[in-house]
C-alpha cells in the first residue's frame, strides 16, 4: 500500500523564511526518485546526497527501492533553492518507507544541507528559519550544530543541534536525547579595526557634526580637499555609535545569515561599517542577483554606509539611493513579485570640492575651471543632497597644528570618546522613550520620524518660530529640507536634554543644511 509521510521545511524569500511542506510518497511501479515543485538544480542534486547519506546510515536508500518515490515540496508555486532540504527529504523517505517509528512531525521544522557520509553541514538563513518556527507557532527546529547559536538567539522555541543524522534518528527514536541548545545571550563588540574619534587631530566642527549624525541616524556629506581626514573620520563614527538593541542584532543578524556572509556560531552585535568601492554595481549595492541577496545598503542596516569620493559613484547608482534613503527599504522587483530588504542605514558621503581637489584651499590653488568645478559638484544632483542632512566642509590642518597635538595623553583621548558616546546614548534613550507611545511602529531615531511625527515631536517655543519665518523669508527650502531641518534640530536638543527646539538649536541645524554654491 503506498504511505505519503509529511514533514517540513523553510525557504528563504528574501530575509524571511517561508514555511515549505516536504510530501513524500512511496508507491509501486519501476524505480525512480523525482523531486518536483520548482526546485533549483542546487535542490534537484539532493537526490545523490540524500541516497549517499541513507546507504553511510546503514538503511535501505532510494536508489535500491523497487519502487516510484516522488517528494513534493508545496506550494508548487514557489520556487525552491538551496540544500536546506536535504535533512527534510532524508527524514520524510525514512518516514514514508517505515525505517523510522512514527513521531508528530506537525510541532517541528528540519533543516541541513547533509554531506555523502551523513553529517550536516551549515546552511544560510538559520536565523530567519527560527523566526518563521516561532511565528508559525512550532515547537522545535532540527538543523546543523553550526547554525545553533545563531538560532537561539530567538527565546520560546526549543534549537536542536544536529551533527549527524544518524544523532537524530536516534533522537526522534527515543533511543538517545540530544539536548536543546541553550538561549544565545548576545554581548555588544567594537570591531577593533577602526580608528577611535580621539585620534583624530582638530576637526572640532567635523567631530560636532559626526556627534549629531550618530544620535540622531543623519545622513552626513563631508567635503574638503584630499588629505583632511574624511575616511578617518567616517571611520571613527563607530566608536561613538551606541551598542545595538537586541531587535536590531536580530535584524542584522538575519540580513547576513540570508546573505552567506555569516560566520558559523556568530552573529552581528556590532553595527555594520560598509564601504562600496566606486565601481561597485547596481546589484552590489542594492541587492538582486538570479537568487536575490541582501545588497550594501542592506547589510549597512542600522549601521553606517560610506560613500568615499561619492562623485566618481555611477550616476544612475547615486540617484537609486533617494527611495532607500526615504523609505528605509531596498525593494528588488521580478515578474513574480517584489522582495524588499530592510535598509535603514546612516549616509557619509566624502568628496573633494573640485576634479583635482583643491578648489577654496587656502595653500594650494585649484587648476579647475568654474565650469569643470560646476559639474563636479552638480555630479551629486539636488535632489539627493536634499536628502543628505548634515553637509560640511572639511578643512586643511595646519602641519604645525598637528605637531602641538601629537603628545596629548592618550587617556585624555579615551574619555574624550567616552564623553561624546555617552551623549549618544542618552538622546538615543530620549528618543525611543519618546517614541514609546507611536503603537504602529517601532522607531529607534529621530531621522525615521515622518513629517506628520516630527511637527508633533519637535515642539517650537516662540523665538523658534521667529527665526524659522526669517531664516526661510529669503532662501529657498523644500518641504523635505524644512522637516529634515527640523529632525536635526530635534537631535541637537535632545543632546542637550532638553525638551523644546529652541532657536540656538534652529540655528546650528540650518548652518549644517545651507551648503555654499559655486
Amino acid at each position: 500500500m503506498a504511505k505519503i509521510s509529511k514533514v517540513f521545511s523553510a525557504e528563504l524569500e528574501g530575509i524571511d523564511a517561508r514555511l515549505i511542506e516536504v510530501e513524500t510518497d512511496i508507491n509501486v511501479g519501476l524505480h525512480s526518485f523525482n523531486i518536483v515543485g520548482l526546485a533549483d538544480k542546487a535542490l534537484s542534486e539532493a537526490k545523490e546526497r540524500v541516497n549517499s547519506a541513507l546507504k553511510n546510515l546503514g538503511v535501505k536508500a532510494p536508489n535500491r527501492e523497487n519502487r516510484k518515490i516522488v517528494v513534493n515540496l508545496a506550494p508548487a508555486d514557489v520556487k525552491k533553492t538551496g540544500s536546506q532540504y536535504d535533512l527534510a527529504i532524508a527524514i520524510g523517505y525514512l518516514l514514508a518507507t517505515e525505517q523510522l517509528k512514527d513521531f508528530d512531525s506537525s510541532d517541528k521544522i528540519f533543516a541541513g544541507e547533509l554531506s555523502l557520509e551523513g553529517k550536516l553541514r551549515p546552511i544560510n538563513g538559520a536565523l530567519n528559519i527560527a523566526r518563521l518556527v516561532k511565528k508559525e507557532g512550532f515547537k522545535y527546529l532540527f538543523l546543523p550544530k553550526q547554525n545553533a547559536k545563531e538560532a537561539a538567539i530567538i527565546s520560546g522555541i526549543e534549537i536542536i543541534p544536529v551533527g549527524t543524522l544518524d544523532e537524530l534518528v536516534k533522537h526522534l527514536e527515543d533511543r538517545s536525547v540530544i539536548s536543546a541548545q541553550p538561549e544565545t545571550k548576545v554581548e555588544y563588540t567594537l570591531p577593533e579595526n577602526y580608528p577611535n574619534i580621539s585620534e583624530i587631530k582638530g576637526q572640532e566642527h567635523a567631530k560636532r557634526a559626526l556627534l549629531i549624525a550618530a544620535a540622531g541616524g543623519h545622513n552626513l556629506l563631508m567635503i574638503g580637499p584630499p588629505g583632511t581626514g574624511k575616511t578617518m573620520l567616517a571611520q571613527a563614527m563607530n566608536s561613538i555609535l551606541p551598542a545595538p538593541e537586541l531587535e536590531e542584532i536580530i535584524e542584522m543578524t538575519q540580513i547576513y545569515s540570508a546573505a552567506g556572509l555569516l560566520p558559523a556560531n556568530s552573529f552581528i552585535n556590532y553595527r555594520p561599517f560598509r564601504t562600496p568601492h566606486q565601481t561597485a554595481s547596481p546589484i552590489a549595492v542594492f541587492g538582486g542577483g538570479q537568487t536575490p541577496r541582501p545588497g550594501e545598503i542592506s547589510l549597512a542596516h542600522r549601521g553606517v554606509l560610506f560613500l568615499d569620493e561619492a562623485p566618481e559613484f555611477r550616476r544612475d547608482l547615486l540617484e537609486s539611493l533617494r527611495q532607500p534613503l526615504e523609505s528605509g527599504k531596498a525593494v528588488i522587483t521580478r515578474v513574480r513579485g517584489n522582495l524588499t530588504f530592510p535598509a535603514k542605514f546612516t549616509l557619509v558621503a566624502a568628496m573633494n570640492p573640485c576634479r583635482c581637489g583643491y578648489y577654496g584651499d587656502e595653500e594650494k590653488t585649484c587648476t579647475c575651471s568654474a565650469h569643470e568645478v560646476y559639474q563636479y559638484q552638480r555630479k551629486l544632483s539636488g535632489p539627493l543632497m536634499d536628502r543628505i542632512d548634515l553637509q560640511i566642509n572639511v578643512p586643511r590642518i595646519a602641519v604645525a597644528e598637528l605637531r602641538k597635538k601629537i603628545g596629548t595623553n592618550s587617556a585624555e583621548g579615551d574619555a574624550q570618546t567616552e564623553k561624546m558616546k555617552e551623549q549618544v546614548v542618552r538622546a538615543r534613550e530620549i528618543q525611543v522613550a519618546r517614541f514609546s507611545s507611536l503603537k504602529k511602529r517601532k522607531i529607534f531615531t529621530n531621522s525615521e520620524l515622518s513629517s506628520k511625527e516630527i511637527e508633533k515631536f519637535a515642539e517650537l517655543d516662540g523665538a523658534a518660530e521667529k527665526f524659522v519665518e526669517t531664516a526661510t523669508k529669503n532662501q529657498f527650502l523644500s518641504p523635505r529640507s524644512y522637516y529634515r531641518v527640523l529632525k536635526v534640530a530635534r537631535t541637537i536638543a535632545d543632546l542637550s536634554g532638553e525638551e523644546k527646539v529652541t532657536e540656538g538649536h534652529l540655528a546650528e541645524a540650518f548652518s549644517y543644511r545651507l551648503r555654499s554654491e559655486v
